[in-house]
């Protein structure tokens, strides 16, 4: 249970509580904006959950390619982000996704300057994928 107001640590609870939920939300902004920045990715704001689900709208090449290989075009997406950069996502294949559509699903919950690194990893690994098969 938490400190409750008159508690010894509340003030000290109640300034971290409200640092680290400051904290999530410019991770969230930094996420979504992130993806948002890249051709062919759309993402709702993250608000409320520790997770960003983005659409990946991938080229038609791309998927072709991941038929080929027996592999929905989401999970080939992300195996080859986590091959690349070491970037563990979980593809929106496993949440009933919309046919047609791709997407995956990533934590806004590492640390801010580990989240400034994921979104340069993610940001170079999708340009050269998108670029690879367009």
């Amino acid at each position: 249970n938490p400190p409750r107001p008159g508690d010894e640590s509340y003030e000290q609870y109640a300034s971290e509580r409200a640092a680290e939920l400051a904290s999530l939300r410019r991770r969230a902004h930094m996420v979504t904006d992130g993806f948002n920045s890249l051709e062919g990715v759309t993402c709702a704001f993250t608000e409320g959950a520790m997770y960003s689900f983005p659409r990946i709208h991938l080229p038609p090449k791309a998927i072709a390619k991941a038929q080929e290989l027996g592999k929905a075009p989401d999970v080939y997406y992300c195996l080859r982000l986590l091959e690349a950069t070491g970037i563990s996502t979980v593809p929106g294949s496993g949440f009933g996704q919309d046919e047609g559509t791709f997407h995956l699903r990533t934590t806004i919950l590492p640390r801010e300057e580990v989240i400034e690194t994921f979104v340069q990893k993610f940001r170079d690994f999708h340009t050269a994928f998108m670029k690879e098969f367009a």
